[in-house]
């Protein structure tokens, strides 16, 4: 979006930049002591992440005459959080106030989202798949997602974030935390994001304090429902690079895949 066009919106007195990101879609407009975020075409989920202080403040929504829709969010001063500070109980307990928000499952239930289907994704994958030449590593993959799949089916399903990378939890001057960046946004088995915090953040010894933090303990299903996740994840995006040449991100994943498959054999001892 053209930063002039903007102006016209907000009025000529506010200094409009570019904040970044993939999509350059947002933008960061400063007048005098005041400080807003913009982002184009934000989803209506936005009003009730707010709601629920889950992302900072959302100030005002726009409708442009060309159909875009303009939100400006509360700019607050902060940081990323760590690699390291993950594992704090602080990111247990905002994790379990989203996946057991009935609010938020509502309101994406009513925008049309509908829940994450473990036995499908797996079909449409094994047909992506097969369409590549398969290594004995990637055939191990499949039969485990076989294997596994019952323990997935009628799970408790909430709101999942779908994207935890440390730099989307923002640690603001005054110590609140927030989760941003919902564009991945699903209903799913909350294990999704459990599982990617225990792969990438917390150490194995540590894993049955952060669970209890967040509020349940480690038993054996969860731990087959946590790799299920983690080995379609890493799959899809093998995928994902094969068809587009990216081999070295291709060659990445497979590593992932390799690791996962590792850590699966101790834990059904092949």
């Amino acid at each position: 979006m053209n930063v002039d066009w903007l102006k016209a919106v907000l009025g000529k007195e506010w200094d409009i930049k570019s904040a970044g990101g993939l999509t350059g879609e947002a933008y960061i407009a400063t007048r005098e002591d005041r400080k807003l975020f913009l982002k184009r075409n934000s989803s209506p989920f936005l009003a009730v992440l707010s709601a629920e202080g889950i992302v900072p403040k959302l100030v005002w929504t726009k409708r442009l005459e060309n159909g875009d829709v303009i939100t400006a969010q509360e700019w607050l001063d902060g940081r990323e959080l760590s690699g390291i500070e993950m594992q704090h109980r602080h990111v247990a307990s905002l994790l379990h106030k989203i996946h057991h928000s009935s609010e938020l499952l509502h309101m994406l239930m009513r925008l049309g989202k509908k829940p994450f289907t473990p036995k499908d994704s797996l079909e449409n994958l094994k047909q992506e798949i097969f369409q590549l030449k398969l290594d004995n590593e990637i055939a191990f993959s499949i039969c485990i997602l076989e294997e596994f799949l019952p323990v997935t089916e009628n799970q408790k399903l909430g709101v999942c974030h779908g994207d935890l990378n440390h730099n989307n939890l923002l640690l603001t001057n005054d110590s609140q935390l927030y989760l941003i960046d919902w564009d991945n946004a699903m209903i799913a088995d909350p294990i999704i994001d459990v599982g990617f915090i225990l792969k990438w953040y917390i150490p194995k010894e540590e894993w049955d304090d952060w669970l209890f933090y967040y509020g349940i303990e480690k038993d054996g299903n969860l731990i087959k429902r946590m790799y299920w996740y983690l080995l379609v994840d890493a799959l899809y995006y093998f995928v994902w690079h094969s068809k587009r040449k990216e081999f070295v991100k291709r060659d990445d994943r497979l590593k992932d895949i390799h690791d996962l498959n590792s850590q699966i054999r101790q834990l059904i001892q092949i």
